[in-house]
């Protein structure tokens, strides 16, 4: 190792330490490599291999270090503050000092190239007198040569003058201009303007200075590398001005348009760029012309007036520029706010342009104009108008761009967060912050074209803030935080699910996980959730954080590791109380997000510690409470959003919430908050409420899971002291005490725990009986809570019960204590629901019980008006009939889920403050649950079913189209769908105990089968409940007793559906009998239990999430696994269900054929199931039409079809054929036929002409010529649909033409609609003639097909229409092939059709004799075609 050169040493040693390198014969820490030359393509070679004459440069190569500079850090660089405090010793080395600073050596340089300068010319100075090259001074310069620019310093215009004059000495002579004016006397100005000859112009010359130009100006030379490319460049100077001078000005434009139509405009605005120059260069071309105009007066005439004309608009161009160039820089003294002075230092000559930035700003634009301007904003985030004029001293000018407007555009302020400056970071965080607040709030929806959410997430604004998060400084931090607070979290979500938290179900939501249905492929389908779920986490981990926030912001974040960044900035930097607020929002979101988030915040190490130890003390200083005391820091103080982060983390799960309460010391918190009244918490008086409300909620969301029942017993007396206390709200109440809303929530947290707890104590005696007669070790053990520990309470809470609904024609009373009135009817349902399945508790004083619940309280609220007013405020309130309010806010993105709707939540919506759901829901599931136990009270409550305002609710519900699905919608119409389904449970006990029901059963029938395919995940127990007690139920469908299937026949023979009559095809089985719609129908009545057993056997997929639906609804504590249902990618079952069995058959055979292998295991009782399936959907046709008006008539048929592609002879079977045929009949009607549209896409079907030729192949193979079959086959070949599928048939398919034999007198559609309007399709005109000439389209193999091929081509061989040659050729050369026809018979239909006429034996009517027109147009052809025939004989 040789050591390096010290300060001290001499050149003799340097000398002496370069002949030791050489004797060691070391490698060097560099060597000499040619590289490759981009422009040439060479390749690279060492020294050895270069050729000794060939040109190099040397290329300085550090080994082991990048040709990129390393990444830096996002945060920018700090200048040291202790820069010039360091201290040195004498004795320190400087190359170790030197070493140990030496970050990178790539920061100083990563590669010495030399320069190329072999194509450069080398120039001998000129020999002076002088011993020293003469200097100049720019005085000496004239003043009053300046060039045009005014960005330009006086010393560059001295400069550039003198290289002017310079250049100006060196010009051409006078006889060298006369002798290249005189090459081309006749030469005219090939060009024009400079717009109009982009290739032989500059923006203010023309083409005649290519007359005079001696140098080119595209062409340079310097590639080519050798010394002779001066002279190459000269010699193709001097070719072009040859060429050019040889054409004429016609032969000029020419050739120009086509050049501009071949190249590229990119390259076009090139070649301007390079030709235009720079504004030197224009004044050298300028002064060079003028030099040049003195010999203009020897020229010839002709020449003069070239020149002088040139010269006269290149003035004017040259003024033009120069006056734009004037109003841009015209500044005077008085435009300046400080005047110079002549006595001011260098000041002589003023630079006008340099002071510009000195004067008073424009006035900001006043007219409106219809291009769109860009939005600024101000410190507050509010939109500026582009007019307005505000003061400079409010700090809103400080911008390039729009100097006179004020506002900081979102550009502005993302390039300011940024910067290195701490306060301007800080600043525009926090600006952008408010921007985002205000957009989410819907303020510029008006104002501003887009979304400001989405753009600013497009920009990178969501990892902007995850880098400023990282930063040191604690401003720009708090600043970030904000900002992603402001992004992420929406406080009215917040307090509307807080609202519902006590509702029926309330404690459930839907996960906020974005549906992104770009991420769903095909091939997953056959996966089940669990491996679909597996597959998607392993995709998410192997995308780039980037890439997953795109779909799901929070999935993003959470890649970055976020939670861990937050942690750090609880624990280490502590910052100010708000701060800790917007990080504690943050993180509930976060876990609203889904179970797999909540596992990723609970495994954050010592995350939730921090948040436990530092924001839920036990014990904290008592000067907290005190009246006006400002915190200065939340660490060491109980916050109740921290308890509610804890709430919302143990609702991911029943393991995280087990968790909290042992690992995390949740239970002591528990008691430690709820056994002190808020009053006497060290807290001001609204967080003591709100911490209380927060830890009773905690504990019922553990009471939900069947946890923490140990601390019922402990705190029993305290929850007795608070139900004895709710009474005394009504006083609060009355008074209008602003503490009132806080405490009634609180109240109606205590009794959402009460209805948890009982729902656990109800199912011990169960579970302990289990336990007992089972030695199974894997059986749930029993909770440690008994029904007789929790039966004692429900005296306590029906006694203020009973006051509270004294207070229900109090409207402001009663608005404010209907949260709480809502919980206690719920916990009355459940309580009731519960008692009835004790061993220990006597049916009979059960019984007694309801009734008395039923005479003293029900009834004689049901007899009030209020209860009325309720009921005729559910179609206001309603999500179903007004769809607009849950429709998802303008300022919504995909990637982050909220519940925020247009138009927000009035106080007449679903979730509004005078909302009757909550309580008419809790209503009607008390009434269930009373007439579940007790039948014999079912008719007390048949008055709840014919209130006026339920059935216009009902019969609007149904009848409009369901919402889109998004969060918010999803989340309101869940609550909407449980009040109708107990309606339909009531409605369903009503059928068998009351009478005079059969008048609701059709509207509630048509309710149900909306329900059905509406409900969300989640609700898979209900849907099943529908299915299996109300949409087979024979009582809601009363026309199959009064007279239904006699009323369907009666109208099938006075025709009053149609306008024609429908012949159902025959068969070709000879065991099938035809049958009246009327007696399929009646079948169908009586079939009705297998046709639920049916279509309940193949719903048998949705099992797994069944079982925890109903463990939910049913109140199974110890099975329910999460609070978060299901995530919401669309409806439980689609909404074409009832083809359901028919499309799951068709699938099983479809997947079995692609992968290679026959299907023999479809199901034995098959015929039974199609047949079953066939039943239902003619009923549903026939009695409930419209509750299958959202299924296209084209997706029907496409069901239908499957019934021939699933087994071969399937469509054979009798009872299949005739339930096919009479379901056909139904789509053959004249509305159905003009709603079908096959062109449109279909749901659930990739290709209608793919399943099409599929049918065509199955007919093929498998039809036996069966004229149902071909019904289904000429449907979709009628003229208004695809071209595509006409030709399919009569191009790849005409040996179905031999079988096609469907008769005239049965096939549904009228002819009309086939043979109108003429085809113009002239291949498929070719083909129909092809078919019909060879006699592959015959009248008794295809009767159908064969009058619109013959129609058709009549149509065209006679039509006189103007049209192209071909197709003008084509139909005479068809014309004469019909008039040489052989086949007589075939030749009259052809030229003697008139008109369809499904009556006639031949399918349509014929001429006696031609029309004159078409005689006389026949005759012109065929005469023409003897003519021709003769002419060529003679020849």
């Amino acid at each position: 190792m040789f050591s390096r050169p010290k300060p001290g040493e001499s050149e003799a040693d340097l000398l002496h330490f370069q002949n030791q390198f050489l004797a060691a014969r070391a490698s060097p820490a560099v060597k000499v490599v040619k590289k490759a030359d981009k422009r040439k393509g060479e390749k690279r070679t060492t020294d050895a291999e270069r050729p000794l004459l060939q040109d190099s440069k040397d290329v300085v190569m550090l080994d082991d270090f990048p040709d990129t500079l390393p990444a830096l850090t996002p945060a920018p660089p700090k200048k040291s503050k202790i820069k010039s405090a360091y201290v040195h010793f004498e004795d320190e080395d400087p190359e170790e000092r030197l070493e140990s600073h030496d970050r990178h050596i790539t920061a100083v340089f990563s590669k010495i190239i030399e320069r190329d300068t072999s194509a450069a010319a080398v120039t001998m100075p000129v020999p002076t007198g002088d011993p020293f090259p003469r200097t100049f001074h720019r005085s000496e310069i004239k003043s009053e040569v300046k060039v045009a620019s005014g960005r330009k310093s006086i010393f560059a215009q001295k400069m550039a003058a003198r290289r002017a004059a310079e250049k100006a000495a060196t010009a051409p002579s006078a006889a060298d201009c006369v002798q290249i004016g005189s090459a081309a006397p006749n030469a005219q100005d090939p060009g024009g303007s400079a717009e109009e000859v982009p290739f032989l112009s500059t923006r203010d010359d023309k083409a005649g200075d290519f007359l005079t130009s001696q140098q080119p100006c595209l062409i340079t030379g310097e590639g080519l590398g050798s010394q002779k490319s001066e002279e190459e460049v000269q010699a193709i100077h001097k070719e072009n001005l040859e060429k050019l001078q040889s054409m004429s000005e016609e032969e000029i434009m020419q050739e120009q348009e086509r050049l501009l139509a071949q190249l590229d405009p990119s390259l076009v605005a090139f070649l301007k760029s390079r030709r235009g120059g720079s504004e030197g260069q224009k004044k050298e071309l300028k002064m060079e012309q003028n030099r040049q105009e003195e010999f203009v007066e020897s020229l010839p005439v002709a020449q003069h007036g070239v020149r002088s004309s040139l010269s006269t608009q290149e003035s004017g161009l040259e003024e033009s520029v120069r006056e734009e160039e004037n109003t841009k820089v015209e500044i005077t003294d008085d435009d300046l706010p400080v005047k110079p002075k002549k006595e001011w230092i260098h000041m002589d000559n003023v630079e006008f342009e340099k002071l510009e930035w000195m004067k008073d700003l424009p006035l900001p634009q006043q007219k409106k104009t219809k291009k769109g301007m860009q939005a600024r904003f101000s410190l507050k985030g509010e939109l500026i108008p582009a007019d307005a004029d505000l003061p400079t001293h409010l700090g809103l000018h400080h911008h390039g761009e729009e100097a006179e407007r004020a506002g900081y555009s979102l550009q502005e302020l993302f390039h300011l967060s940024r910067s290195q400056v701490i306060q301007q970071r800080t600043l525009a965080l926090q600006v952008l912050g408010r921007i985002v607040q205000k957009a989410r709030a819907g303020e510029f929806v008006s104002s501003l074209k887009g979304s400001i959410l989405r753009l600013l997430l497009d920009a990178g604004f969501l990892f902007l803030l995850r880098f400023s998060l990282d930063d040191a400084v604690d401003n720009v931090m708090a600043a970030a935080v904000g900002a992603l607070r402001a992004l992420l979290v929406s406080l009215d979500d917040e307090k509307y699910l807080d609202w519902t938290f006590s509702w029926y179900q309330g404690m459930a939501a839907f996960p906020f996980v974005p549906s992104n249905e770009e991420e769903e492929e095909e091939e997953d389908e056959e996966l089940n959730g669990t491996e679909k779920s597996q597959d998607k986490k392993l995709k998410d981990e192997n995308k780039p954080d980037p890439d997953v926030a795109r779909y799901d912001v929070v999935k993003g974040l959470l890649k970055t590791r976020i939670q861990h960044r937050l942690r750090y900035i609880l624990e280490v930097v502590r910052p100010v109380p708000t701060v800790v607020l917007d990080i504690l929002h943050i993180l509930t979101h976060i876990a609203r997000h889904s179970s797999e988030a909540c596992s990723q915040l609970l495994d954050c190490p010592r995350l939730i510690e921090t948040i436990v130890r530092e924001f839920l003390p036990t014990q904290w200083d008592p000067q907290v409470a005190e009246p006006g005391c400002l915190l200065t820091s939340l660490h060491g103080v109980a916050c109740a959003t921290a308890m509610k982060f804890i709430r919302v983390l143990a609702g991911g799960g029943r393991n995280a919430t087990a968790r909290l309460l042992n690992k995390f010391e949740m239970k002591s918190r528990l008691s430690r908050f709820i056994a002190e009244d808020p009053v006497d918490l060290l807290l001001p008086r609204e967080e003591a409420i709100r911490l209380s409300t927060e830890a009773f909620r905690l504990w019922a969301v553990a009471a939900a899971y069947g946890q923490a029942c140990d601390l019922y017993r402990d705190l029993y007396p305290v929850l007795v002291r608070i139900l004895q206390s709710l009474p005394e709200l009504l006083s609060t109440c009355s008074e209008k005490s602003p503490l009132a809303e806080l405490c009634v929530q609180r109240a109606s947290a205590v009794v959402t725990l009460l209805i948890h707890v009982t729902q656990t104590a109800g199912y011990t005696a169960e579970l302990q009986a289990k336990l007992s007669s089972s030695e199974d070790s894997e059986q749930v053990p029993p909770p440690s809570i008994a029904w007789n520990q929790v039966s004692g309470l429900q005296p306590f809470l029906e006694t203020s019960l009973k006051k509270f609904l004294q207070e229900i024609s109090q409207t402001e009373t009663w608005q404010t204590l209907q949260p709480l009135t809502t919980t206690y009817v719920i916990y009355l349902g459940v309580y009731y629901r519960a008692c009835s399945q004790q061993p220990s508790v006597n049916p009979v004083d059960c019984l007694e019980e309801l009734e008395r619940l039923t005479s003293e309280v029900l009834q004689p609220l049901l007899s009030q008006p209020a209860i009325q007013s309720m009921w005729d405020l559910l179609r206001p309130c309603s999500a179903l009939c007004n769809p607009l309010s849950c429709s998802p806010a303008p300022e919504s993105v995909f990637s982050i889920a909220s519940l925020s709707c247009t138009g927000g939540k009035p106080p007449l919506s679903l979730v509004g403050s005078k909302s009757p759901f909550p309580f008419l829901t809790a209503l009607l599931f008390l009434i269930n649950s009373i007439t579940d136990i007790h039948k014999g009270l079912t008719s007390k409550y048949s008055s709840v079913l014919g209130f006026r305002g339920l059935k216009d609710y009902l019969h609007q519900s149904w009848q409009s189209g369901p919402p889109s699905v998004t969060p918010s919608s999803a989340w309101i119409l869940r609550h909407e769908y449980h009040l109708q389904y107990f309606v339909l449970a009531l409605a369903r006990r009503m059928a068998g105990a009351c009478p005079n029901y059969t008048q609701h059963a059709s509207l509630h029938h048509c309710v149900a089968m909306a329900l059905l395919s509406r409900l969300l995940p989640g609700s898979e127990h209900l849907a099943y409940e529908v299915l299996l007690d109300l949409a087979f139920n024979p009582e809601f469908l009363p026309e199959g007793k009064a007279g239904g299937p006699e009323a369907a026949d009666f109208s099938d023979i006075l025709h009053l559906d149609s306008s024609a009559k429908l012949a159902q095809p025959g068969s070709v089985a000879a065991s099938c009998s035809k049958a009246t719609r009327g007696a399929l129908l009646r079948e169908s009545y009586q079939d009705l239990p297998s046709i639920r057993s049916c279509y309940l056997s193949h719903f048998v997929h949705l099992q797994p999430t069944l079982v925890h639906s109903q463990a939910s609804y049913q109140g199974r504590n110890y099975l329910i696994q999460s609070m978060l249902l299901p995530e919401v990618k669309g409806p439980i079952l689609p909404s074409d269900w009832p083809f359901f069995p028919l499309i799951s058959l068709y699938n099983r055979v479809t997947n079995a054929e692609t992968r290679g292998a026959v299907l023999n295991s479809l199901p034995l009782d098959l015929v039974n199931t199609v047949t079953w399936n066939l039943q239902w959907v003619l009923l549903l046709e026939t009695w409930r039409a419209k509750t299958l008006q959202s299924i296209p008539t084209a997706a029907k048929l496409a069901r239908l079809m499957c019934v021939f592609l699933t087994g071969s002879d399937l469509f054979l079977e009798a009872p299949i054929h005739r339930y096919t045929a009479a379901l056909l009949s139904v789509y053959c009607q004249p509305k159905a036929l003009d709603s079908l549209n096959l062109d449109a896409p279909l749901p659930g079907l990739a290709s209608f002409h793919d399943l099409y030729i599929s049918l065509l192949e199955q007919f093929e193979a498998v039809s036996f010529g069966d004229p149902l079959f071909g019904v289904f086959v000429l449907l979709p070949l009628q003229k208004r649909f695809s071209v595509h599928l006409r030709l399919s048939l009569f191009g790849e398919h005409t040996s179905i033409l031999k079988a096609l034999g469907v008769p005239l007198q049965q096939i549904p559609v009228p002819l009309e609609r086939y043979t109108s309007p003429p085809e113009d399709n002239l291949n498929l005109l070719r083909l129909y003639f092809r078919t019909l000439v060879t006699g592959a389209l015959r009248h008794n193999w295809c009767p159908v097909l064969y009058v619109v091929a013959v129609a058709h081509v009549n149509s065209f061989i006679f039509s006189q229409d103007s049209t192209t040659q071909e197709t003008d050729a084509a139909r005479k050369s068809m014309l004469r092939k019909t008039w040489l026809l052989v086949d007589e018979t075939l030749k009259k239909h052809l030229l003697y059709y008139k008109l369809p006429n499904a009556e006639s034996p031949l399918g349509f009517d014929l001429y006696e004799q031609l029309p004159p027109m078409r005689l006389r147009y026949l005759q012109t052809v065929t005469q023409k075609e003897n003519t021709e025939n003769a002419t060529a004989q003679v020849s």
